[in-house]
C-alpha cells in the first residue's frame, strides 16, 4: 500500500502529512444555546436511554438521545451505521461529533468515541488514504517512521535563517504536525515545512535565472533599429506606453549577449501580438529566423493571418506549421525552414517535432506559454543555437506574485488597452427564449456576431439543454442557415469551415465551447451568451468575453445562470462588476488556488505540497529576498549545502 502511494522511506511517511485534523474540543454551552444550520459541534455526555434502530428498504436508521455534560439534551440522527447497535449503550459516556439540523431541530452524527477525550488528543489528524485503510493505523506506521529515524532528521535551512525566523526544528516540526495538541502545535510546523518549501522554490528559480544569463548566444549581427523605428512606424495601431516600454525591454534583451528569457503577461485585448510581431521582425533584421508556437490550430491560423499581413509587406515569408496540413504540405515546409526560406514560422507543437529543423533560428515565441510544458519550452528553444525565449500568456498575474511565480524569467506587463476603454457590459440573465433571442436579433440587424458558448459538448441528465448540441440545435432551427458549430471533436477541416462562415458574416452565429477562449479574433462580434457559466473558472469567464468588443465598439457578454447557490452568484459578479484582468485573475486564485489555475498539472504553475502561493504569499516574499542572501553565502557550508539540494537540469527539490 505504502509503495503505491509513492511512500518508499520512513521520511516519505513523515512528509505525508494530514490533510486536515477533526476537532474534539467540547462545544462551550453558550455557544450551543446559538447553534446555526450545519454547525459542527463537539459534546460529551451518557446515553439516558436504548437506541432505536429502523430500516427503510436499503437504508437504515439509528436514533438516539444524548443527554450532554453541559444539561442540554439533543435528538440525535446516524444513517447507515448498523455498527452502532452494539457500540452505542444506554447508561455509558461518549463523545459525539454532529452537525446541526435546524429544520428538523436534531443533530447528524458525524463521529462517536467511548468516553472523554483529554485535551491533548483533541485535534485527530485525518490522511489521504485508501478507502479501506483505517486513519489510526496510519498514525501507527508514522509512530514506527518517527522511531526509525530520531535523532537523524536533517534541518536544512542555515542556521542563520532558522534563528532569525524562531523555527523550530524540523523533527519537532514534524511531530507537531502528526501528533498536535492544539491548533498552535500545527501552525508552528506547518510555518518550518512552508517557509523550507517557499525559499527552495525561490532559490531554484534564481539558479535557473542565472544559469540562463551565463548563455551566451555567440557572435550575431546587431539589430538594425532604424528599420524596426519603420516597422513600428508604418503598424496600424499606435503602441500605447506599456506596448513601448514592453518592445524596449525585449530588444534589449535581443541586443544582450546573454540569452533572453522573458514572459510578456497581458489581459486579453491588450496587444501581446503586436509586441511579439515587431520582436519576430527585429529577429529577422540580423537574419535569425523566428518561430512562434500556440496551442491550438486555431490560434495558430489566426497568428499566421495576422503576422503574415504585417511582416509580408517586408519581404518576410511568414509559413504555417500544423497537424492539419497533409504529408507534401509539411514536407514542403519543412525543406524551407532547413534552407533558410521561410523567415516566420507559425504553428503548434509541430514545431518541436524531431524531423524539424531551423538554418538560423533566432527567437522563439510561446503563446499561452502555460498550456506547454517545461520540457516542450525547451525543446523548441534548443533546435536554434541559443535562441531567444519570448513566452506570452493572457493569464494576467499581480505583478508582485510573477515576480515569485516566474522567478527564472523577466517579466513584462501589458495593462492597459489599444483602445481608451473596453466597452463590454457584463449580466446575469435567467435561461428564457425572450431575454436570449432579443439581443441576438438585434446584433444580426446592425450586422454583427454573436458567440453562444457551453461548457460541453453533450450532457446528459438535467443539464442535457445548455449542452453544445443542444444549443445547436435549438438556434439552427430559429435561425436557419445562420448559425455554425464548433467543439473540440470536429475535425480540422470541419472547424477551419465553421470559423471562416462564422468570420465573413454567412454564419454570424457560433455555439461553441471554450475552444474559442483564444485564437478568435472577429472584430464584428459585439454579443457572447455563455451558458452554465458557473462551470468555467473566473479567468475563463474573462478570456471569453475578451473575445467580444475587440474593436472598442460597446459589446455585451450575458451569463446565462438560473442557480441560487450564493456563492456562485458572488463568483459571477466580480464579472460582472470589474473588466480588471489582474483583479479577476487575484480572485480566481483566492478561489481556486495556485495548483488548478493553470488547469494542468504540467503547466509549469508550482504544485507546493505545503505552501499556498495565496495565502502564504508573504512569507514567498520573504523566502524571494532570503534566497538572495543564501547565494551571497553561498561560500558558507550550510548555504552551499542547501543549493546543492537543487537540481537545476531535472527541476527536482530534495525535501528529505
Amino acid at each position: 500500500m505504502l509503495e503505491k502511494m509513492g511512500l518508499r522511506t520512513p521520511m516519505d511517511v513523515l512528509l505525508h502529512l494530514p490533510r486536515r485534523y477533526d476537532s474534539f474540543s467540547y462545544t462551550p454551552r453558550e455557544e450551543l444555546k446559538h447553534l446555526s444550520s450545519h454547525q459542527r459541534i463537539v459534546l460529551y455526555g451518557v446515553l439516558p436511554e436504548a437506541i432505536r434502530f429502523r430500516r427503510f428498504g436499503g437504508a437504515s436508521r439509528v436514533d438516539f438521545k444524548f443527554s450532554s455534560d453541559t444539561g442540554l439534551d439533543f435528538d440525535v440522527v446516524a444513517w447507515n451505521r448498523t455498527y452502532l447497535t452494539t457500540f452505542l449503550k444506554a447508561g455509558e459516556d461518549y463523545t459525539i461529533s454532529a452537525t446541526f439540523d435546524e429544520k428538523k431541530h436534531c443533530l447528524n452524527l458525524l463521529n462517536a468515541k467511548k468516553g472523554r477525550i483529554p485535551p491533548e488528543e483533541a485535534l485527530v489528524p485525518i490522511y489521504s488514504l485508501p478507502v479501506d485503510f483505517p486513519d489510526k493505523d496510519f498514525r501507527a506506521i508514522v509512530r514506527k517512521a518517527f522511531r526509525s529515524v530520531q535523532g537523524y532528521i536533517q534541518d536544512i535551512l542555515p542556521l542563520y535563517l532558522r534563528q532569525k525566523y524562531r523555527l523550530l526544528p524540523k523533527e519537532e516540526a514534524l511531530w507537531k504536525c502528526h501528533f498536535p495538541s492544539c491548533p498552535e502545535d500545527i501552525r508552528l510546523g506547518m510555518r518550518v515545512l512552508k517557509y523550507e518549501e517557499a525559499l527552495l522554490f525561490c532559490l531554484k528559480n534564481r539558479l535557473v535565472k542565472d544559469k540562463n544569463k551565463a548563455v551566451v548566444k555567440g557572435e550575431l549581427p546587431k539589430l538594425d533599429y532604424p528599420k524596426i523605428r519603420d516597422f513600428v512606424h508604418h503598424l496600424p495601431y499606435t503602441l500605447t506606453e506599456d506596448q513601448k516600454q514592453a518592445v524596449k525591454e525585449i530588444l534589449s534583451d535581443m541586443s544582450s549577449d546573454a540569452l533572453m528569457t522573458r514572459l510578456l503577461q497581458g489581459d486579453v485585448g491588450s496587444g501581446k501580438t503586436l509586441v511579439a510581431s515587431i520582436a519576430l521582425f527585429a529577429a529577422s533584421t540580423r537574419a535569425s529566423q523566428g518561430a512562434i508556437m500556440a496551442p491550438t490550430d486555431t490560434l495558430a491560423r489566426q497568428h499566421y493571418k495576422n503576422l503574415s499581413a504585417l511582416l509580408e509587406p517586408y519581404g518576410l515569408k511568414v509559413g504555417l506549421l500544423v497537424g492539419s496540413l497533409n504529408s507534401k504540405e509539411r514536407e514542403s515546409i519543412k525543406v524551407d525552414l532547413a534552407l533558410g526560406d521561410i523567415d516566420v514560422i507559425v504553428g503548434t507543437h509541430a514545431l518541436f517535432s524531431s524531423d524539424i529543423s531551423y538554418k538560423n533560428l533566432g527567437l522563439v515565441i510561446i503563446d499561452e506559454q502555460h498550456k506547454f510544458g517545461v520540457a516542450q519550452r525547451t525543446t523548441l528553444a534548443n533546435k536554434g543555437d541559443q535562441a531567444d525565449v519570448l513566452l506570452l500568456s493572457a493569464t494576467p498575474i499581480p505583478r508582485t506574485l510573477s515576480l515569485t511565480l516566474f522567478g527564472e524569467l523577466d517579466v513584462s506587463s501589458l495593462s492597459t488597452f489599444p483602445f481608451a476603454k473596453r466597452q463590454v457590459e457584463t449580466a446575469i440573465i435567467p435561461k428564457k427564449a425572450t431575454l436570449l433571442n432579443a439581443p441576438i436579433k438585434e446584433e444580426l440587424a446592425r450586422g454583427g456576431r454573436v458567440y453562444l458558448v457551453c461548457p460541453q459538448i453533450d450532457y446528459s441528465g438535467e443539464k442535457k439543454d445548455s449542452s453544445v448540441l443542444a444549443i445547436y440545435d435549438y438556434f439552427a432551427k430559429k435561425y436557419p442557415g445562420k448559425v455554425a458549430l464548433l467543439h473540440g471533436k470536429m475535425k480540422d477541416e470541419e472547424k477551419i469551415e465553421a470559423i471562416a462562415s462564422f468570420t465573413d458574416g454567412s454564419r454570424p452565429i457560433l455555439v461553441s465551447t471554450s475552444v474559442i477562449e483564444v485564437g478568435i479574433d472577429v472584430k464584428d462580434a459585439h454579443l457572447m451568451e455563455i451558458f452554465d457559466p458557473s462551470h468555467f473558472s473566473l479567468s475563463s469567464l474573462h478570456q471569453l468575453r475578451g473575445r467580444v468588443g475587440r474593436d472598442g465598439e460597446k459589446a455585451r457578454c450575458l451569463l446565462v445562470y438560473d442557480g441560487n447557490d450564493e456563492e456562485e452568484i458572488e463568483k459571477l459578479n466580480v464579472i460582472v462588476q470589474s473588466e480588471d484582468g489582474f483583479h479577476i485573475a487575484e480572485e480566481d486564485l483566492k478561489r481556486r488556488g495556485p495548483g488548478t489555475f493553470a488547469g494542468t498539472r504540467q503547466s509549469g504553475m508550482p504544485n507546493f505540497a505545503f505552501a499556498n502561493l495565496v495565502s502564504d504569499f508573504a512569507m514567498f516574499e520573504y523566502a524571494r529576498i532570503d534566497a538572495e542572501e543564501v547565494l551571497r553565502r553561498r561560500n558558507e557550508k550550510e548555504c552551499a549545502e542547501l543549493i546543492e539540494r537543487i537540481d537545476v537540469e531535472k527541476d527536482i527539490i530534495s525535501l528529505a
